[in-house]
């Protein structure tokens, strides 16, 4: 994935399914680095990480 294409799902109002390494994330933050975004996994486990934006793949 890109930085703009992150922004925009992030900004969006749709649910878009983003994986990380085949798990199922929510992007709560994109830094302004323009290389890495805040995720955590879907479900009960709100576990932040910061990922690289290249790994995130949309579903």
């Amino acid at each position: 994935m890109d930085y703009n294409r992150a922004k925009q799902i992030l900004s969006s109002s749709a649910e878009v399914e983003v994986k990380y390494r085949d798990a199922s994330v929510w992007i709560d933050s994109v830094n302004e680095d323009g290389r890495t975004a805040v995720v955590h996994l879907r479900g009960p486990l709100e576990e932040r990480s910061e990922v690289s934006i290249e790994d995130l793949e949309e579903a």
